[in-house]
This record gives structure tokens, sequence and C-alpha cells, in this order.
């Protein structure tokens, strides 16, 4: 019926009105009140670890870390200024120029404002997740002396529940603020400023911590093998960088990412809503299935004679309860954490050893159980009345990405946990040939890995889809890219969780080596007596080391299974995001786009190969930068490491703070290479796929003709999404494999300083990058380039500037080329 009826008129992103009758919808005011809840309890979180104590000697060592990383966050400040320059530049230009709707002066500031917002969100959880992981690590390191390894679960937990929860109840206010008080003719471009922003920082932040982590972290591991020295020896300068370089990567750059992947996805979803909930889809519903559609109107509450009535409160009821669906994340997380936290010290409060892994395996499973029973519950009160059981069929959906988001972590531990197949091949693979079948084991396990969550991915969306045959049609067009959109919704319908078991990591890693720059066991007897007479309890050393050890691998492990499914989120948001473009690309030109968008089109095979292109050689850019930096960190540290037996053995602050300043040196080369290469490659295609020469009045064969480079840029977007999903998946499981392996060796297997220790560590060298540099930078790359893609098309397919956008098209990719070149031969370990 639908295809019978004639074109409809789409609109862009810049033309997105949310209804005003949003406004009167009680309900989400009440978010607000849930999202405070939801600081409160961060605070309260943050206070908690605040307040435990510790030794003195521990304390100092992580304020000199949380200085130095704050100066570091300072200076990605300062970069993200120039940044914005650059984006709020074609923000402005297309909004006041080029757009069809008349924003005026007023409108653009509005938009650019909430560009700004969004930068300062990511910016400021990334702030917050520094101050709060910088607190608990020490905290965690004294707490292993006492021999109650719950403690040593408890801390980083409730400091990653702290960031996980602030993190979203941040998202959700400005979200809330722009849908309940910005103008309507403004709230949907807002809504894409803000997005852009968000993810503008979060590449930013998640590149160079990414480069700047693991210069610091290979410049100091290499020092075990050069001069067999042990883990986080005091007189090792990249000691303190690697502590730094922790809190740059995996938790400046995580934070942001997390607080831009919920924002984007949610932007994306709130878009389809309103681009694909149209009057010719509701009036071929009332003409197929009147009794439904009736059912429909009274569940609205509005006259069927009006459709646009109609069209507006079928949106607002859907804006309704997404919003509601994300608020309750904030509700479930929490009540999670408080059911788990319970279990937890009923079975292991009085335990000398425990699984670190169980207690995070249990949250994640119980989050996303009570989170799927409060999706069904919710959707039945706030959308049960519409027809076809629609609050069944959504919920359905939904549950498919909560429950996928329980599931990747266990396809993770497959590969990456210490106690599983793949990591005891790499240590046997070690044994038998040393470093050479270490790293060959490890990029076996990548890319087994990289198969099986694709079958998880592709089993996920499918169920969504045939979920999405089930009556969807009847309210919106492309039902099933609605459903696509949901199921990234649902992987992060356990939010708090995900960030907190991922925020887990970064605390452990710090606190060993808290432990050994702290020298608390250098004067054992006097420290010992310090500690009875002033904490309470006679520290047990030996144990302590055994417990900081086995619980960061427990620590890798889940930073491991977070990173696949906020990679999952972004590819399929970027799935949601692409279909605006798509129907830009309808509204403006006025074909159908199948017609162009098809493998029969040459310009589709070429867009794909450009987006694999551009994938790999961000890959091998980002690992250069941390080569050539690495390479210089560990020149330095090798002609200024003092091991002098007779020498104090005590932290240098300055030299430390040399290797710090290479590692920021490369990491911001390294990022701004990256990004204007980024920044030029989707203008530079968008530009080149514009349909130069189109007017009205051609024939159709020739209106197609011009409309075919179209096809260019959506293919480059897509082969973007779905090369990175595998690369980054590949990547991050190899290198998590190749990290753990090595924790098997020092941990199990106690034998630390062999060969078989050397094999390992060289493993985990290579692992470095890949896991925390080039696969997550790939989550905000897709993102970004999605967003800011939409709107350099949108600029390339207006009228003004369609046939002049080619030849700047080609300076953009010239540009682009440039610090392609640069990122390589400006970047070489001899240059």
């Amino acid at each position: 019926m639908i295809l019978l009826l004639p074109a409809i008129t789409f609109a862009s992103e810049a033309d997105l009105v949310i209804p005003e009758e949003i406004r009167s919808q009680s309900i989400l005011y009440w978010g607000f009140l849930i999202t405070f809840a939801g600081f409160m309890f961060g605070l309260y979180q943050f206070m908690r670890v605040k307040k435990i104590r510790a030794h003195k000697s521990m304390l100092d060592v992580a304020q000199v870390i949380f200085e130095t990383a704050k100066i570091y966050l300072i200076q990605q400040g300062k970069f993200l200024v120039i940044l914005f320059i650059f984006i709020g530049a074609a923000v402005a230009f297309y909004f006041g120029w080029l757009s069809d709707a008349n924003f005026g002066l007023k409108g653009v500031l509005i938009i650019l404002g909430w560009t700004v917002v969004g930068i300062l969100g990511s910016y400021s959880v990334a702030w917050f997740g520094i101050r709060m992981n910088t607190l608990a690590n020490s905290r965690m390191a004294f707490a292993s002396l006492e021999r109650k390894p719950i403690k040593l679960l408890n801390i980083p937990l409730n400091a990653g529940m702290s960031i996980g929860v602030v993190l979203i109840s941040l998202e959700l206010i400005m979200m809330l603020i722009i849908l309940l008080f910005v103008p309507g003719e403004y709230a949907g471009a807002s809504f894409i400023g803000f997005a852009i922003g968000e993810s503008l920082a979060a590449s930013a932040l998640r590149i160079a911590g990414g480069i700047f982590t693991k210069i610091a972290d290979i410049g100091s591991d290499l020092m075990k093998v050069i001069f067999k020295i042990g883990e986080d020896d005091p007189r090792n300068p990249g000691t303190i960088a690697d502590c730094v370089g922790d809190n740059a990567g995996d938790s400046v750059g995580p934070t942001a990412d997390g607080f831009e992947t919920y924002g984007v996805t949610g932007v994306a979803l709130i878009s389809f809503i309103l681009l694909a909930i149209t009057q010719p889809v509701l009036n071929a519903f009332s003409l197929s299935n009147p009794e439904a559609y009736q059912t429909l109107l009274n569940a609205l509450n509005v006259n069927g004679a009006n459709f646009e009535a109609v069209v507006f409160a079928l949106q607002v009821k859907m804006l309704v309860w997404i919003f509601v669906m994300r608020i309750l994340m904030i509700i479930t997380s929490i009540v999670s954490f408080w059911i788990n936290g319970a279990f937890t010290k009923a079975k292991y409060q009085h335990a000398d050893d425990l699984d670190f892994e169980k207690p995070l395996t249990s949250l994640v499973w119980i989050t996303s159980i009570l989170s799927i029973i409060v999706t069904f519950i919710a959707s039945y009160f706030i959308i049960g009345d519409m027809p076809n059981k629609m609050w069944i069929v959504l919920s359905v959906i939904i549950s498919a990405g909560t429950l996928g988001a329980a599931l990747i972590p266990e396809f993770t531990k497959i590969f990456t946990s210490p106690k599983s197949t793949h990591v005891r091949e790499i240590v046997e693979a070690s044994k038998k040939g040393g470093a050479s079948l270490n790293i060959l084991s490890g990029l076996v396990s990548g890319n087994f890995s990289a198969f099986w969550k694709g079958l998880v991915f592709c089993v996920l969306m499918f169920i969504a889809y045939y979920a999405s045959t089930y009556g969807l049609a009847d309210y919106m067009i492309y039902p099933s890219i609605f459903a696509f959109g949901l199921v990234a919704f649902g992987m992060l319908g356990m939010g708090p969780v995900t960030i907190a078991v991922d925020s887990y990591g970064p605390v452990t890693d710090n606190a060993q080596s808290i432990y050994e720059l702290s020298l608390i066991e250098e004067n054992k007897e006097s420290v010992s007596e310090e500690i009875e007479r002033d904490f309470g309890f006679k520290p047990d050393f030996e144990k302590s080391k055994y417990y900081l050890e086995a619980n960061d691998g427990a620590g890798n492990t889940f930073k491991a299974t977070a990173k696949p499914v906020l990679i999952g989120t972004a590819v399929v948001g970027a799935t949601t995001m692409i279909f605006s473009l798509v129907l830009v690309i309808k509204h403006t030109l006025g074909i159908e786009p199948e017609q162009i968008l098809n493998l029969l089109n040459p310009y589709s095979i070429l867009g794909f190969l450009l987006g694999g292109a551009v994938i790999y050689w961000f890959t091998g850019a980002s690992i250069q930068a941390v080569t050539t930096g690495a390479a210089r960190a560990t020149e330095y540290i090798r002609e200024n490491i003092n091991l002098d037996p007779n020498a104090e053995k005590k932290a240098d602050v300055n030299k430390s703070k040399a290797v710090v300043r290479i590692c920021t040196l490369y990491a911001q080369k390294g990022m701004w290479n990256i990004f204007i290469a980024i920044f030029s490659f989707a203008l530079a295609f968008a530009f080149l796929a514009a349909p130069a020469g189109f007017v009205d009045g051609l024939s159709e064969t020739d209106m197609l003709s011009r409309a075919a480079p179209v096809s260019l840029f959506i293919s480059y977007l897509i082969s973007i999404a779905f090369f990175g999903l595998f690369q980054a998946i590949f990547m991050a499981n190899a290198g998590g494999s190749w990290d753990n392996a090595k924790k098997v060796v020092e941990v199990d297997m106690q034998e630390k300083g062999t060969p078989l220790h050397e094999a390992a560590i060289v493993g985990d060298t290579v692992g470095d990058p890949y896991k925390d540099t080039s696969s997550v930078a790939l989550n905000p790359i897709i993102k970004f380039t999605t967003l800011f893609g939409l709107l350099a098309m949108e600029i390339a397919l207006a009228v003004q500037f369609r046939d002049i956008a080619p030849y700047i098209g080609a300076g953009f990719l010239v540009i682009a080329l440039v610090f392609v070149y640069r990122s390589f031969y400006k970047m070489r370990i001899n240059q």
C-alpha cells in the first residue's frame, strides 16, 4: 500500500522540529529528579572512596600521578579549542547559509552553543574520571596489605559506578534540556550540534590518550627486558609516566567515549523518530487496518481527521518512551549494583582468596536481566495501548541489545581471560617458540574473536529485524533501521555498569605501580608497626602483591569486554545515522535512494574501497605515533635510568616528567595528523560525491547519471563502520590475550625474569597499541565520521554549492593526503 503513495517529502536534520506537545509530558520532568539522584549517588560513591584511609607514601604517589595527568588534560583542552574552530566553521557555514531552514544568527549561535556544551560534557566527565581513579588507586594499593580481597574488589568497582552513573546522568540532563526547553525549531539541529561536539572531544581524547598511554607503557615494559628490573621499579623514569598513561588512555578516553556513545545513539534515534513517522505512512495504516488505526487514535487521544496532529502525537509518544527507557537505566544499574554487592558480601566477606572476575560477571548479568524485565514493564505502561502489541515488539528488540551487552563480554573472555584456552595457548606457544610464536598465537586469538563476535552481532541484528516485521512498518518507514538503532540502545541499557567494569581496569593497573613506587616494603618492620598502630591491622606484604596482580588480570579482562560493546553500538548507531542521510538525498534530489545506492553503481564499490583504505591507514598511523614515541621514550630512559645499587631506590620526579613530555608531544603530533586527515577525508569524499550539474528538468536517465556519485560517500560511511568494527574487535582481543598471557606467566607461573617472561613482555608490547590505541579510537572515529559526514554531505548537496563542491573536495583530498604522508614520514623514528 505504501509503495502506491506519492513520493514522500523528507526533512534533513536541519529541519528536524521537536513537537511542542513534548513539553506537556510531565513524566519527562521527573527525569531531572532521577538524574539528580544519580548525581547524588555518584557523589556518595566518590566520597565513600575518598574517605578510605591509606598510607601517606601511597597517597603522595597518587597525587603526583593526578597532578601530572591534570597538566596533560589541560593541554588537551587547548587542542580542543583549536579543533572546535574547524568544526564550528563547518557548522556555521551550513546552518547559517546553505540550510533551507531559516535559522538566522540566533539559531546558529544556539547550535554552536550546544556544540560547545557537547565538547565540555565529554571533557568534564574525562576530568571526573581521572580524579576518581587517582583517588581509588592508592586506596586499593593500601587495602591489599590487609588481606581482605573483597576490599580490592569494592574500591575500584565503587569508583567505576561513580563514574558511570555521573556520566549517564550528565548526558541525560543535557538532552532533556534540549528536548524540553530549547525552542522546537532549533531543538533538532541543537541535538546534532551537541552530538558533533561530544564526538569531536571523544575522538581527540581517545586518539591522544591511546597514543600517550602506550608510549609510556612500552617504554616502561621494555626496561624489564633490557635491564632485567622488576615491574614498576621506582628507578625506571617510565613508571610514573605509565601510571599517568593508564589514566590518560584508560580513564580519559573511555569516559569521554562513553559519554559520546550514549549521546550519539540517542540523537540517532530521536532523528529517526522525527524523520520516519510521516503522514503518508499513517494514512496507509488507516486504509489497510481501520480498526487497529482507531485503537492507535484512542491511545494517542487525537482526532484522526488531522493527520498532522496524529504524526506529532505519535512522535511525542515514542520520544517519551525512548527517554523513559534511558532514565530507567540509571535506576536498574544502581539497584543491580546493590544486589550484586549484597551477594558478593555474603559470599566473599571472609574469603582469603577470590576470583575477581566472578563478581564482575555476576554484576553484568544481574544488570542485564533486571534491565530486560524493567524494559517490558515500562513499555507496557507507556506504549501498551498501541495496536500490534508494539510494547512487546519494541521490548524484544531492545532486549536483544541488552542481552548482547552481557553475551559480548562472555565471548570476549573466551579470548582474553587468564583462564581462557586461547590465552593458555599463547603461553604454551611462548614456551616452545619464544616471542615469535607468542605473537602469532595472539594474532590467531584476535582473528578468531572477530569471527565469533561478528556472528553474535549478526544474530542480534537479525532478531531485531525479524521482530520489526511484526507491525512496526505501520508506524514508520524503514522499520528495520529503527530496530537496528534500538539494538545499540539496548546495549547501552546497562550503561553505568558497562562504564564501571571498564573503569575497573585503570585503577587495578595503577594500584600495582603505586605499591612499588611508594617504597613501602623498604622498611617493612617500621612500616608494619606504623600500620598496626595507625590502621589496626598487620600488613601481609607477600599476599598483597599476589592480590594486586590477580586483580589486574581481571581488570585487563573487563577492560577488554567493554570495548566491543562500545564499538558495536558505534556501528549500529552509525547505520541509523546514515539513514538520515539517505532521506536527505531523497528529499534534496527527488529520486528513490535505491536507484543509485546499489552495487551496480561503480561509485558504491569505490566508496567501499576508500572506507577500508582509511581504516587501515588510521590503524597504521596511530601505531606509528606509538612506535616513534616509545622509541624516543626508551632512548631517554636508557640514558637516564640509575641502577647503581648504592643509589636511593626512589622515583626521580623530574626524569619522570621528561618522559611524560615525550609522551605528550607524540600523542599530540599523532592526534593532530590523524584528526586533520579524518576531518579532510570526510569533506573531500562528501564534496567529490556531490551531484554536480543536477538541476530540475533533466531526463530520468540524466538525473540518475549525475546523482550516481552520491553513492560513493554513503558506501564510504558504511565501509568505515564495518571495516572499523572487525578491525577494532580483532585488535582489542588480540591485545587483551597478549596482556593476560603475560599475567599468567607472572601470577600463576611465578616466572618473572625468565626467558618465558621476556617473550610474554614482547607480545604484550605488540598488543598494547593494538588494544589501547587503535582499536578503542575506532569507536569515536566511526561516529565522528558519520555525524560530521552527514553535515558535509548536506553541504555538498546544497543547490548553491553542488557545482563547485567537487573542486573544493579535490582540495580537501590533497590536504588529507598531506597529513597521511605526515603521519608516517614526519613521525619516523629516525626523522
